[in-house]
């Protein structure tokens, strides 16, 4: 189109000066201003339009997202027209791509509401809204602009769970515990007669001399119990048919262990050999997303920003190819202090990990070990963990889950 006008005032500047027409003059110096000063408005008042997106970036499984998009113009002069498109995950939105024409006037701001449903656990980005103006002839290319990018990440699915026992032998803890070599002088039980060979710093004085008969103190057995969760997603060590639900399945798993551990106030920690398309705090682009990063390993904290974290790194992790369960354990375990309880996920057992998990054992922690999806050889890996005295749970399903629920 700018072409054409050109053209267009070169004839017309040509018949001016031919016919020398002080009325030919006139409509060519009022094209000429209109084309100089629509220019420079189309310019200034795209530059003068600010775009803010507002929403909550972190959402569960199965809420819905809220998401107020803003466009101001924050210059005096009016926006004649302005189209906007926004990007939207495509998992997460009914339609890809959200578009509306605007126009502004001085000093105007307009919002828009969308919705997300967060339907699938991930790491999602939000844009870029992209936005283009122009002059109501069309005698200028449009004028573009971009916004920023924000992120959504999806949590994974909790599964609040009430029946689940974790061996721990770190003593002197909140929690109760049945065995009486982990008593507990901080949480008085009871009292009772004493008896010979009872330590004398037991004996209680004061109820001694209520009932004129040596009381001795007996003490509530508790441990502390701090754990490491290890899940495996080496994608070597997943059938390909079944590799995404028995994924999601051992992130599924970690994730509500995470959460029951934290809720009693006991240390959590997650080291896995999945994948993390967060690098240093920024995204890695398409071509570096072949060469991804492993997930950064967890220490076992107490907290609830400590769970975020973990539940942080279970929403964007994916099956990755970066080192071996294994090879992950040897890595991690030197680092884990005595007592320390390992619950490893994984959807194989092979020997050598049987031979990590004595290992694990001679240097003073548990372990507890849970076969994550379809697994033909299930049988032979439990009669193993039977001989070898490892806790062993068998989850093919979701719903296997139940077992510590009810």
């Amino acid at each position: 189109m700018t072409e054409v006008f050109i053209v267009f005032m070169l004839l017309l500047f040509s018949l001016a000066v031919f016919f020398r027409n002080d009325y030919i003059f006139t409509v060519l110096y009022l094209f000429a201003g209109v084309y100089l000063v629509g220019n420079l408005w189309t310019r200034k008042a795209i530059e003068a339009v600010k775009f803010q997106r507002i929403f909550s970036n972190r959402a569960f499984l199965g809420e819905e997202v809220s998401v107020r998009l803003v466009v101001t113009n924050t210059s005096w002069l009016p926006v004649l027209w302005l189209r906007i498109r926004e990007s939207l995950p495509v998992d997460l939105a009914v339609h890809r791509f959200f578009r509306h024409v605007i126009s502004l006037g001085p000093k105007e701001e307009r919002s828009f509401e969308l919705s997300l449903t967060a339907r699938k656990r991930g790491y999602y980005l939000v844009g870029p809204l992209s936005a283009a103006s122009g002059d109501l002839l069309g005698l200028f290319g449009e004028q573009q602009r971009e916004g920023d990018t924000d992120y959504l990440i999806v949590y994974p699915k909790v599964i609040p769970l009430t029946r689940l026992q974790i061996p721990s032998r770190s003593p002197l803890g909140t929690l109760r515990h049945k065995q009486p070599i982990f008593e507990d002088p901080s949480r008085l039980l009871n009292k009772r007669d004493y008896i010979p060979g009872d330590s004398l710093r037991r004996i209680d004085w004061k109820a001694t001399a209520g009932v004129g008969r040596l009381q001795v103190k007996q003490f509530e057995p508790s441990i502390a119990l701090e754990t490491a969760i290890f899940l495996n997603l080496d994608s070597a060590d997943y059938e390909i048919k079944t590799r995404f639900d028995a994924s999601e399945l051992g992130i599924v798993i970690a994730a509500s262990i995470a959460n029951w551990i934290a809720s009693r106030k006991q240390s959590v920690g997650l080291y896995t050999n999945g994948s993390d398309p967060i690098i240093d705090g920024s995204v890695q682009t398409t071509a570096e997303k072949g060469k991804a990063l492993r997930a950064k390993p967890i220490p076992p904290r107490k907290g609830r920003p400590h769970l975020m974290r973990i539940f942080d790194i279970l929403a964007r992790v994916q099956v990755g190819s970066h080192a071996s369960f294994v090879d992950i354990l040897r890595q991690e375990i030197v680092n884990l202090s005595w007592g320390t309880t390992l619950i490893l996920i994984t959807p194989v057992v092979r020997d050598e990990l049987f031979d990590v998990l004595f290992q694990v054992r001679r240097e003073g922690m548990s372990a507890v070990l849970i076969l994550a999806g379809p697994n033909p050889h299930f049988r032979e890996i439990e009669e193993k963990a039977r001989t070898f005295k490892f806790p062993y749970y068998a989850v093919t399903f979701e719903r296997d889950l139940d077992m510590w629920r009810y």
